[in-house]
């Protein structure tokens, strides 16, 4: 999201490619491509000059049914969190059967309240209180190492289900917005508070496509005129 600074773009490219990884996408980047960001990637150029720019969040990680946030923070929403060792295994095991993206932050500020919105869990890099924070491409390093150190590792969980997409999920948040504006069970003057927290909810329950399409015929079936 956002990132600041080209060299950093480039050794993002580096350190996912040394791991394995090709799939990079770049949010709102302040200047992309840039001579230093082709130095920094070194051999990873064909990851760094392949990488999608967007305008939005959304638009990135639309096709994904799984969003993971990086944090060096607390946060007060009920969104799960876990350390990247204890999460890696997991992201590798639902990645076998729908996309996953893992969603870093701007350098200066990390991911705001409605980026981590968009996110079904957060994970973090254990480090020191004292100072927690780390360059951007040293946690994207830190999280793709564990990811290649998980795989290494027997899987021996399988997720057979088809989770929803994040473009099917974002349909039904304004489909529930606007039917419970209807109902009265938001306030128009400030849904959003509790908007957030029925996102924490549903993106804590990994919805499927059959567990989306149900929640929205049930919601249809109210805005259908009584007799």
């Amino acid at each position: 999201m956002e990132p600041s600074h080209p060299g950093n773009i480039g050794a993002v490219a580096r350190a996912i490619s040394t791991m394995g990884f090709d799939q990079l996408a770049l949010v709102k980047p302040q200047e992309h491509p840039h001579p230093e960001s082709r130095a920094r990637s070194s051999s990873a150029l064909e990851v760094l000059l392949n990488a999608g720019v967007y305008n939005e969040l959304e638009d990135a990680v639309g096709d994904s049914s799984y969003v993971i946030g990086t944090t060096a923070r607390n946060r007060r929403i009920s969104v799960p969190v876990s350390s990247i060792r204890d999460m890696a295994n997991d992201i590798l095991c639902k990645a076998e059967h729908q996309k996953i993206s893992i969603v870093f932050g701007p350098e200066t500020s990390g991911l705001s309240n409605e980026e981590i919105d968009r996110c079904n869990h957060l994970v973090y890099i254990p480090s020191s209180e004292q100072y927690p924070s780390l360059n951007l491409s040293m946690a994207v390093q830190v999280v793709a190492y564990e990811l290649k150190m998980a795989e290494a590792i027997e899987i021996t969980e399988t997720v057979e289900r088809n989770l929803a997409s994040g473009q099917e999920l974002e349909l039904f948040y304004e489909h529930l917005r606007e039917v419970l504006l209807a109902t009265g069970f938001l306030n128009p003057r400030n849904p959003k508070k509790l908007m957030r927290r029925l996102r924490a909810l549903f993106n804590r329950a990994e919805l499927d496509d059959n567990e989306v399409n149900i929640l929205r015929g049930i919601l249809a079936s109210y805005q259908k005129p009584r007799k």
